[in-house]
């Protein structure tokens, strides 16, 4: 398919020598004749694969055209020169400072005004398919990176005999309280990532403390308590994502205080982790353990509610008591 030149100039002369010369190179050339005008018409026929720009027009002027084509939605990135008979610094200055790709001299030199327009409209393209290639790469390695979190979730599941399939379940249901309160689908993915390893410091305690089937003593919880400093060592060694720590190292603070490892409260503890606490603490009521089948839902529902300010942000709990309500038939649990 021709490459696609939009001409914008008043002079008819000009429109009419730009068109003579691009249409030879096999280049399909619309000719306009003000800045308003080819608003309307790229609203109306689409995207051009660059635009050449009469700076001097009467009414709107090529430096005010530029401004409100960028503001057009998917026109940010349409390439631009600009046309002008003179020879301005401080034109050229800002014409550039607005995004234009470059400036050609009136009147034209046929060769010169081919070389640069198929010069940069060849630009545009490598750009466009770099963008989409890394696009590509980046969203493979997200895709990559995920099955690597979950594999690791449910190896940290597997060391203790009684949360099978628990961080996987927290996730879910931290990325869903999420998405209720109006998070993005790449915050949603952070979150749900944050939920799988939000215990990954467990990979450092003893297996004996942790499938203990008796209550734990004193030493034995202290050291229990350590897995959420030790897992935000783990994820913090990921410098591209440093927030993933967070879900690890306070999803056992309270709102209303008294939590660790660092006694925060409030607005204090970082938002996912007061998400994931919701979600942790249900799933935990609503899992199997050696001593109990999961609690009934009623059960549930009113310890969150009690929990509301004190050991959850109300907030989020509220949310969760909202998809406890919806679970009429109470699915939302180990199974």
């Amino acid at each position: 398919m021709a490459d696609w030149v939009i001409v914008v100039d008043d002079d008819i002369t000009n429109l009419k020598m730009a068109g003579h010369i691009l249409s030879r190179s096999n280049m399909r050339v619309t000719a306009l004749k003000s800045g308003q005008s080819l608003l309307d018409y790229v609203e109306a026929n689409g995207k051009p694969d660059l635009i050449l720009l009469d700076i001097k027009m009467p009414g709107m002027d090529g430096f005010e055209t530029l401004t409100s084509l960028r503001e057009l939605e998917g026109c940010e990135n349409i390439p631009v020169i600009f046309l002008t008979a003179d020879d301005n610094e401080e034109s050229e200055t800002k014409g550039l400072s607005l995004g234009a790709m470059d400036f050609i001299k009136k009147p034209f030199v046929p060769d010169v005004l081919t070389l640069r327009v198929r010069h940069i409209i060849d630009l545009s393209h490598l750009q466009r398919e770099l963008s989409h290639e890394v696009h590509k790469k980046t969203q493979e390695n997200s895709k990559l990176f995920m099955h690597v979190v979950e594999a690791l979730a449910k190896a940290i599941d597997a060391k203790d005999n009684y949360t099978n399939g628990h961080s996987g379940r927290v996730a879910a249901y931290a990325r869903e309280i999420s998405r209720r309160i109006g998070y993005n689908d790449d915050q949603q993915n952070t979150i749900y990532m944050m939920g799988l390893l939000h215990d990954v410091g467990k990979i450092g305690i003893p297996d004996a403390v942790i499938n203990k089937p008796a209550n734990l003593n004193e030493d034995e919880f202290e050291v229990i308590k350590t897995h959420p400093v030790l897992g935000a060592k783990i994820l913090g060694a990921i410098k591209e994502m440093p927030s993933l720590a967070n879900g690890a190292r306070w999803h056992h603070e309270r709102y209303g205080g008294g939590g660790y490892p660092d006694n925060l409260k409030g607005e204090d503890i970082p938002i996912e982790a007061r998400i994931i606490a919701v979600a942790d603490s249900y799933d935990a009521m609503t899992s199997h353990r050696s001593y109990r089948a999961p609690l009934p839902q009623d059960v549930v529902r009113s310890e969150i509610e009690k929990g509301k300010g004190t050991q959850f942000d109300p907030r989020f709990a509220d949310i969760m008591i909202h998809m406890i309500d919806e679970d009429i038939n109470y699915e939302m649990k180990e199974q």
